[in-house]
């Protein structure tokens, strides 16, 4: 037996069992040691399952976390979490509990998948621990499959030009000129307004972003800190800009009273924002006319960066650009074409000293 003290006017006192003495010294010393740690072992003991309840409600929903992201974790966490361990006591996960349910996941859905389940219960036990209901992180020790870099194809800038071409007449021209020479994320774009874009000093303002999340399209915080920037707009993205105002300033008009004014650049044709996925139906006949169908919006903001690195700007400004939270993502996401750039060092040094014969 092991003696908590009084807690909440009585006198708390678990009692292990076992089949035999040592089995009983093994488990009041894995308490005692559980209590040397902070964990609160007097807790009413509590499921995996109500756990991660508790920790969306209560952390994840008040903590600033985006609500896409929210849908993202709910999905794991119903789908998968809850099923293959959300009957196991919090306290008595393990990492081979862990381990393997991650290999029966990965027979059956993608590895990708597979890692954002683990990444989901890592994060949701992490919490677990700072807040002494478990000893240890059970996820920490497993290990999800490993990843292969996809290799995809760069958008050059012959293919950059055919498809702004493709666009000319478009609605969405200005979304592919914005997303193509600032590097802007989709949702970043959507939810750019008149008041954040300054063309006489050709200055923009990141500030707030357009997301689906739970049902319906909502105005949200920028994806991190960093992600909140000031830009110069490039003057080859001037033009866009004001054709967009001119075509939206005809689309208010036919709109008539119907016209809802949110103040964003580019809105439905009833000034409402804009919905993600209708965008990205329209990008795909546009890439289709510019014979580009390997084409991603996200491959834009791809090759802004890559636009700039390979016309000799640092990484760190490439970095400020793109809004990226550290530069070690910079890094990583771009490595080809800082490779290009190594290989091009390494010839302007056999132009310059020759080639040995």
């Amino acid at each position: 037996m092991l003696d908590l003290g009084w807690i909440d006017g009585k006198r708390r006192r678990p009692i292990v069992t076992g089949a035999t003495k040592a089995e009983v010294v093994a488990k009041l010393r894995q308490l005692r040691g559980a209590q040397d740690k902070g964990v609160d072992i007097a807790a009413p003991p509590r499921t995996l399952a109500a756990w991660l309840d508790e920790w969306m409600t209560d952390i994840k929903a008040l903590d600033g976390t985006r609500p896409s992201t929210l849908d993202r974790y709910r999905i794991a966490i119903d789908s998968h979490i809850k099923p293959g361990l959300g009957q196991i006591r919090l306290d008595k996960l393990r990492p081979r509990d862990v381990q393997l349910f991650l290999a029966a996941r990965a027979e059956v859905v993608a590895p990708a998948t597979v890692v954002k389940i683990h990444a989901v219960l890592r994060s949701a036990l992490s919490d677990a621990e700072r807040l002494d209901l478990i000893a240890r992180n059970a996820a920490k020790a497993a290990r999800s499959p490993s990843l292969a870099k996809p290799e995809r194809r760069v958008l050059t800038v012959e293919e950059a030009k055919r498809l702004l071409t493709a666009a000319a007449s478009n609605r969405l021209e200005g979304v592919l000129v914005v997303a193509l020479t600032l590097g802007l994320r989709r949702g970043e774009i959507l939810g750019l307004r008149w008041s954040d874009v300054d063309l006489d000093n050709r200055v923009l303002h990141v500030r707030q972003a357009v997301q689906r999340a739970g049902g319906s399209l909502r105005i949200v915080e920028p994806k991190t800190h960093r992600s909140r920037r000031v830009l110069p707009i490039p003057a080859v993205a001037v033009p866009a800009f004001e054709r967009q105002r001119a075509r939206q300033a005809a689309e208010r008009l036919a709109a008539g009273p119907a016209w809802q004014d949110n103040g964003l650049v580019f809105a439905s044709t009833l000034g409402t924002p804009m919905e993600p996925r209708n965008v990205n139906r329209r990008f795909e006949l546009l890439r289709a006319s510019a014979d580009l169908d390997w084409l991603r919006m996200h491959d834009l903001r791809h090759a802004c960066a890559t636009f700039l690195i390979a016309h000799g700007v640092d990484h760190r400004t490439v970095m400020e650009v793109l809004g990226h939270s550290t530069i070690r993502l910079t890094m990583d996401t771009y490595t080809h074409v800082l490779d290009e750039r190594l290989r091009a060092a390494a010839e302007a040094m056999d132009r310059a000293l020759g080639s040995p014969s």
